[in-house]
């Protein structure tokens, strides 16, 4: 069975169940699930993730039931990518209830699914439930119903938090015990092993999760010191949220011995085997998938950067170009190679398509301006004798583009060791002198008068006028104001169209229009990210900071809320009229903005 079949069977059948088909959401999670609990996520990490709200009471316009396949990353176990099992990007089959139905229906219906449509052969189903501990009983509710299915005693696994137990996301939310369904592909006697023992031997093919708890802290949120003082509380709704790991699934049923081996990945491994002059199967599969990745997350948006998401996008991409020259692969691959990833994933994910110029335009400029520097760079890693200090750590990310876990990597490659916490504070060390170098006061003005405090008021609305036209992948990195201008800097990697420029004049003169009061008000850090606030992602701010909120809502529905400690106008009616005067590029993956105020 083939992906664009799997996903189809899988969509079909839930619908004749009364489940509404959701698209897949961005790789870039909306503001309102972006942190969760006190912990902000940069990505979509499971198919329930955008579904936050709705799992704790929101109603969902579709309704109670409901099923799609969801876009996923994760980089916790990037290291681990090269096996036979692990991706950073992957697509995630999923069904939930939202208050609606429960055990009984989940766990019938997913053994129905693999069973009488997958054609699995029932004798090589093992499962596994919650064995209980203090926070939660034994799931025997689940236990016994895989038994009236027809498992046998000896294939029912009983497991800890550790292994059946999910979530939640963050540090808080929904969560609740699992039970997992595995695969052996070997068949035979067990001899003693056990499924979460042995992922070689038994495949993970599907999850549902039993979300009838939310993981809260006791106290204030600030209070955050150990696990102690969290407790677990039922959810108004019972909830449950199943997901199946496309790629896994795949490989059990072609009967591949790995995920790199089925249809979404043949293709483009057979392209790098025939670019390759020194094959490897360990970096063939690194460069497929973080290549793969790095087009998923580029067409949501998401560019190279030195910060946040970019940060996490440039760091894959480098990664697998290093890789590529292990291959020794000479050539510039990446265009062709992404034209490979689009036919694959093109006809389900259209959006590739449409976007298929300006990803592989993104690409070769990271791949021009990295393969410059990696020889380079790889030479002066080989000056270097024994142990790697923070200060090479640092002088190799400096000079030659080398992320810190990139050089990590080379040094347990020579069974060598890194000094990371002498690179961070080096790396601190230059940020402090740039930021001195580059704002002379608070809030990057140059002056102090009440021209420069209007205008900084106006970086506010600028920072979140751009993120409503653009996309949240828009953060500030930078800005620096006179008496007769304001200079902001943000990620995006395209530039603005005129009619974008626009759209964000507009939405700033609009709310000097309304007249917004400017208020501030004192928190912990922790409680001040639960509100969603945000500020350059690269400062180290204290226990408590200053919150600036632009609204008559007050902080928590405010229309913008910045980390912040500069000098501001009482209220925007008093700013004048917003005008950009010019946008151009900062640098790769970086816009700035010139704009004034006129009165």
């Amino acid at each position: 069975m083939k992906s664009f079949e799997l996903r189809q069977k899988y969509l079909k059948f839930f619908e004749k169940k009364g489940h509404k088909v959701i698209p897949s959401a961005s790789l870039v999670p909306k503001e309102d699930v972006e942190l969760v609990g006190t912990q902000r996520v940069l990505f979509t990490t499971a198919g329930m993730h955008p579904l936050v709200p709705y799992l704790l009471g929101a109603p969902h316009p579709e309704g109670k039931r409901l099923v799609n396949v969801q876009k996923c990353l994760r980089t916790d176990d990037i290291d681990q990518v090269g096996d036979s099992v692990h991706n950073t990007f992957f697509e995630m089959l999923g069904n939930w209830s939202l208050g609606d139905y429960w055990k009984k229906e989940a766990i019938s219906w997913s053994y129905d699914f693999l069973i009488n449509i997958l054609k699995l052969d029932a004798k090589r189903l093992y499962v596994s439930v919650f064995a209980g501990d203090s926070d939660a009983p034994f799931d025997q509710e689940s236990f016994d119903i895989w038994e009236k299915l027809g498992l046998p005693e000896g294939h029912i696994f009983k497991y800890g938090k550790k292994d059946n137990w999910w979530g939640p996301v963050g540090q808080t939310g929904p969560c609740g015990p699992d039970t997992e369904m595995f695969y052996d592909v070997e068949g035979g006697s067990l001899n003693g092993q056990e499924p979460a023992r042995n992922p070689q031997r038994f495949v993970e093919i599907w999850n549902d999760v039993f979300m009838e708890y939310e993981k809260r802290v006791k106290g204030q949120v600030s209070s955050i010191k150990n696990p102690d003082e969290f407790e677990y509380v039922p959810l108004k709704q019972k909830n449950v949220d199943t997901g199946m790991g496309l790629e896994r699934m795949l490989a059990v049923l072609q009967n591949a011995p790995s995920i790199f081996e089925t249809d979404v990945f043949a293709p483009l491994m057979k392209q790098i085997e025939d670019l390759s002059n020194a094959y490897n199967d360990k970096s063939a599969r690194i460069i497929a998938d973080h290549l793969r990745a790095a087009v998923f997350l580029i067409s949501d948006g998401v560019t190279p950067s030195n910060v946040e998401r970019g940060y996490i996008l440039r760091r894959l991409v480098r990664r697998l170009i290093r890789h590529a020259s292990l291959l020794k692969i000479d050539q510039d691959f990446l265009s062709d190679t992404v034209k490979t990833i689009v036919k694959t994933y093109g006809s389900f994910y259209p959006k590739l398509q449409e976007f298929q110029a300006s990803i592989v335009d993104e690409l070769k400029k990271e791949e021009t301006k990295f393969k410059k520097a990696l020889a380079q760079g790889i030479r002066e890693f080989e000056k270097i004798g024994g142990n790697i200090s923070g200060r090479d750590a640092f002088n190799l990310y400096q000079n030659y583009g080398f992320p810190i876990e990139l050089t990590v990597e080379m040094a347990l490659e020579e069974k060598k060791q890194v000094d990371v916490p002498g690179f961070e504070k080096e790396f601190k060390s230059h940020q402090e002198l740039s930021r001195k170098a580059g704002e002379k006061t608070k809030g990057g003005l140059a002056t102090q008068s009440d021209r420069a405090a209007k205008l900084h008021t106006a970086t506010h609305l600028m920072h979140q006028a751009p993120r409503d036209i653009l996309g949240h992948h828009v953060h500030q990195t930078g800005s620096h104001i006179t008496d007769e201008r304001l200079r902001f800097d943000f990620t995006h990697g395209a530039k603005m169209l005129d009619e974008q420029i626009k759209k964000v004049e507009k939405i700033v003169n609009q709310k000097i229009q309304d007249n917004l009061p400017v208020g501030k008000i004192t928190m912990p850090k922790a409680a001040a990210d639960e509100l969603g606030a945000i500020g350059l992602f690269d400062d180290k701010y204290g226990d408590l900071v200053n919150i600036y909120f632009i609204g008559a809502a007050g902080p928590k529905n405010a229309y913008s809320k910045e980390f912040c400690g500069g000098p501001h106008a009482a209220s925007t009616g008093t700013l004048g009229e917003f005008k950009i005067i010019k946008e151009e590029s900062a640098g790769s993956g970086i816009r700035r903005i010139y704009a004034t105020i006129e009165p």
